[in-house]
């Protein structure tokens, strides 16, 4: 593993983290406070090209790789995880799955709004009882022929819920996981059979419930998704019919590494805030940091920093060189989410008081860092994962 970045990727997160630190922190307490994605925000990303860092020039994307996509979500997530998950979920669930198995039409059609940040897309893969069990999916899709045998359409019945980017004003589509077909096994079990169709925005029977109340994370757009009798063409087929399991597992196993970048984000941000207090405060005629109990502290959120840094190095490191990344992308996760909550109550400690106001970036990375613990495969999914990589059952 190289830990050393080239003069591009470093040029690319310095740049993002200017652009965190005089336009998005600036900013977070108040779209924080009005519960809402700022639209110009997420232009101003587009601009940047952030939405196509790891996609091909030929689709309108950077021709970067995925370690740039991930430097870019962490510099993000130190001043605000709900702008970052929103780069993070846009690219790793939204685009990547059009673009790895979308058909030629499909590219054309999603691609060039979505890299360019003027559209946002989702994955609507979670529901009320298929969260880890993604195998316990109930939402159904089943083709209705076209007259004459021609052409026919998906028929999607169901529901989704937790979905990331799906109701905000620019999100153009959501694939969706469905049951399209049934395999009775020797033993008499079933084994579903899953498919991803793509369900563009405004289709007739496919509705946006309220946005969820939520403890952190309030900038970021989450919504429950409903699918009443719609009706969308039978190329909307998103990749092989029955394929949609080992799809999104791929896009899982890929995605975890960015959301470990973001979580790394999450314990340097909250590092660096808590560094710069120690510094400043002065209590008994001394700044605070000259404690020993709070030097040590803030030693230990290094160590975190740095050890979430060269896991989630490695795993995207793996990733680009084609060799199995699977187990290290969720101990990236795993040591990323439980660094970025560690150090985030610390800081709040070293804070005190001021750390539990709302308008401190501390306060904000407290309550958002316990989603990173479940979002995207829970903690304990991933020592399932780690544990099965150990040739262990668990």
């Amino acid at each position: 593993m190289n830990t050393e970045l080239t003069d591009e990727q470093r040029k690319l997160s310095d740049t993002v983290r200017e652009f965190a630190d005089t336009v998005v922190a600036p900013a977070a307490y108040t779209y924080d406070t009005e519960r809402r994605l700022p639209l110009d925000i997420i232009r101003e990303m587009g601009d940047l090209g952030l939405f196509g860092l790891p996609f091909a020039v030929e689709h309108g994307g950077q021709g970067k790789d995925y370690l740039s996509l991930c430097l870019a979500v962490e510099a993000l997530a130190r001043v605000d995880q709900s702008i970052a998950v929103t780069l993070e979920a846009g690219v790793g669930l939204g685009i990547m799955p059009i673009a790895r198995h979308g058909t030629a039409a499909q590219r054309e059609r999603w691609l060039p709004d979505l890299v360019t940040g003027r559209a946002l897309a989702a994955f609507g893969l979670t529901e009320a009882e298929a969260g880890s069990d993604a195998g316990a999916t109930r939402t159904t899709a089943r083709i209705e022929t076209g007259p004459d045998g021609g052409a026919g359409v998906w028929v999607i019945d169901g529901s989704k819920q937790f979905i990331t980017n799906s109701g905000t004003p620019i999100t153009s589509v959501v694939t969706v996981t469905a049951v399209t077909g049934e395999e009775t096994r020797v033993d008499g079990t079933v084994k579903k059979e899953l498919s991803c169709i793509l369900v563009p925005s405004g289709t007739k029977g496919f509705t946006v419930g309220p946005a969820y109340d939520k403890v952190g994370w309030h900038t970021s757009d989450t919504h429950p998704l409903t699918f009443e009798d719609v009706r969308v063409p039978e190329a909307n087929l998103l990749g092989e019919q029955g394929r949609g399991y080992a799809n999104f597992l791929h896009a899982l196993d890929e995605g975890r590494i960015a959301f470990a970048a973001l979580a790394t984000g999450a314990a340097q941000g909250c590092l660096e805030e808590a560094l710069r207090y120690a510094r400043t405060r002065n209590v008994f005629g001394r700044d605070i940091g000259s404690n020993q109990h709070i030097a040590f502290t803030l030693s230990r959120m290094a160590a975190r920093v740095h050890q979430a840094r060269l896991c989630y190095y490695d795993a995207a490191s793996r990733l680009a060189n084609d060799v199995p990344f699977k187990v290290e992308a969720s101990i990236a996760k795993l040591v990323g989410s439980e660094a970025a909550m560690a150090n985030a109550r610390d800081a709040a400690q070293i804070f005190g008081g001021y750390g539990f106001l709302n308008e401190n970036p501390v306060a904000r990375h407290y309550r958002d860092s316990k989603v990173l613990e479940i979002g995207e495969g829970t903690s304990e999914v991933q020592l399932m994962i780690i544990a099965r990589g150990l040739g262990l059952t668990a």
